[in-house]
């Protein structure tokens, strides 16, 4: 069994935020696989489905992104999963827009939806795909930059890495070799 997160933050305010565009690509491989997010659990919404022989968990925490640990805990104790059966897909504001880059483990990088699951999980260890939204524009906060929305000029970028991400997920969960996936995703 795997279980996909996407971190976001819940309700139409922030739907199209660069900061969730781990929710947006959760849409994505939900789209692709014919599901629905019609599953409410440990404060998530969930959408399951079997590909490639494998239980899979789409789970988009529904606690806000500084709390996301706070839903998946309970999830990973319910389903008696560890940190290996997890991937996460969450922002990267030092990766350029278009971007996507997979790691096995890391600090949080200043990234609170990470430093949550880090500090709820109890490890660093645990796969990853980080897509870029790049840096503000110079004089630009970065609580505003990553509460925006994607401009336009950059709309086919972030397309683009949502699709590949979408892919890099279905390549793991049929592979079940991240090591594997992360070499042909970030070589792209």
């Amino acid at each position: 069994m795997k279980i996909i997160v996407g971190l976001g933050n819940p309700g139409s305010k922030y739907k199209d935020t660069k900061h969730n565009i781990g929710f947006i690509t959760l849409d994505e491989v939900a789209n692709q696989n014919g599901i629905n997010f019609n599953k409410s659990k440990f404060e998530s919404e969930i959408a399951e489905f079997n590909f490639s022989g494998e239980k899979v968990l789409l789970v988009k925490p529904q606690t806000f992104m500084n709390e996301s640990g706070r839903a998946i805990r309970p999830l990973l104790d319910y389903y008696n999963l560890t940190e290996e059966d997890i991937l996460v897909i969450y922002d990267d504001l030092d990766l350029p827009t278009g971007k996507i880059r997979l790691r096995q483990k890391g600090s949080a990088g200043g990234h609170n939806g990470i430093k949550s699951l880090i500090r709820h999980i109890g490890t660093q260890d645990f796969n990853r795909i980080k897509i870029g939204i790049d840096r503000p524009q110079p004089g630009k906060e970065v609580v505003s930059h990553v509460l925006g929305t994607f401009p336009k000029e950059t709309h086919e970028e972030m397309l683009l890495a949502v699709k590949n991400s979408a892919d890099a997920v279905a390549d793991w969960i049929s592979n079940d070799d991240f090591v594997s996936t992360m070499n042909k995703f970030n070589s792209k």
